[in-house]
C-alpha cells in the first residue's frame, strides 16, 4: 500500500517538474497554482519574476472553513479567488495545475475562477 502511493506521489512530482518548465507567471500574467489534499484546498497567485505571492486563498482561513474539499467547494474557492484577484486588478492568469489531473476539484477549481471573470 505504501509503495503504491509513493509512486503515485512520484508520478505527480514528475508532471509538476515537467509542466513548470513551460510555465511561468510575470507581472501582467501571474501564474494561478491549485494545490489539494484530502481535507482542504489552496490557490495561490504567484509573479515568479520577483517570487512574490500575490494572492492567496485557502479553505483553511477562518472564513473559508466552511468550504468542503470536494467539487462544489472547489468552485466556490475558484469564484473567491476570481473576486479577489479582479479587487487587485489582475484580469488573466497562467494556470498551473501543480502535476494534478486536470479533472474533479482542479478542474471545479479553475471554473470557478473563469465564472468570476478569470481568463486563462
Amino acid at each position: 500500500m505504501l509503495r503504491k502511493m509513493v509512486e503515485k506521489d512520484r508520478k505527480r512530482i514528475k508532471r509538476k517538474v515537467h509542466i513548470r518548465k513551460r510555465v511561468a507567471g510575470t507581472a501582467d500574467r501571474p501564474r494561478m497554482s491549485v494545490s489539494r489534499s484530502n481535507r482542504s484546498l489552496s490557490i495561490q497567485i504567484i509573479d515568479d519574476v520577483k517570487g512574490h505571492t500575490l494572492v492567496s486563498a485557502s479553505t483553511l482561513e477562518k472564513e473559508l472553513r466552511s468550504i468542503k474539499a470536494n467539487v462544489e467547494g472547489a468552485a466556490q474557492l475558484g469564484e473567491v479567488m476570481g473576486k479577489r484577484l479582479l479587487e487587485k486588478n489582475i484580469k488573466a492568469v497562467v494556470f498551473d495545475r501543480n502535476g494534478y489531473l486536470y479533472h474533479g476539484l482542479v478542474k471545479a477549481m479553475a471554473d470557478g475562477a473563469r465564472k468570476a471573470g478569470i481568463e486563462f
